[in-house]
């Protein structure tokens, strides 16, 4: 029960790397889609980088949610044409991590709530006693979107090549 504040968490690395590594691989990304995606994943780099370095206030807290709602905002912009190139078990997919990306980010609310030495409401305090550990987690977890990001940008980028077709 220790660790259930990492769930989001793993569920959207899960989720993206399969919508990533299956369903992007498989169809290849027009531009749009190139130039997009490392955008929706920036606008969470910046709400995780925010809560890693800016202390805890109430007016933080407002800034926080401002970014929070930006990035639930920025990443559904796509929608209107994945519908056209997209299969239905992929646009379920993006349904699924549209549902999880504000509880991934509120987590990342909660946890730098309690980094800053406030205590955990009590039905809460088994899953968040030990800050290093979240520490530890948020910065790790935000390296590793930081790297996808670089991913994003490079593979799709400068290496991927749509293939050619022969008529």
């Amino acid at each position: 029960m220790a660790l259930l504040i990492l769930v989001p968490f793993i569920v959207q690395a899960l989720a993206i790397s399969f919508d990533e590594y299956y369903f992007h691989i498989k169809r290849g990304l027009p531009l749009w889609e190139r130039i997009g995606h490392p955008i929706d994943t920036l606008s969470v780099i910046v709400c995780l980088v925010f809560i890693l370095s800016v202390p805890y206030s109430p007016l933080a807290l407002k800034w926080y949610i401002g970014l929070s709602i930006f990035s639930c905002l920025m990443i559904t912009k796509d929608e209107w044409v994945h519908k056209h190139v997209c299969p239905a078990s992929e646009q379920w997919l993006h349904a699924c991590l549209f549902i999880n990306h504000p509880i991934v980010l509120s987590a990342g609310g909660i946890i730098w709530w309690v980094l800053t030495g406030h205590t955990a409401p009590t039905w809460m305090q088994s899953w968040l006693n030990d800050p290093t550990v979240l520490r530890t987690m948020l910065t790790t977890q935000t390296v590793a979107i930081s790297l996808f990001f670089l991913y994003q940008v490079i593979y799709w980028n400068f290496i991927w090549k749509p293939q050619k077709t022969t008529s």
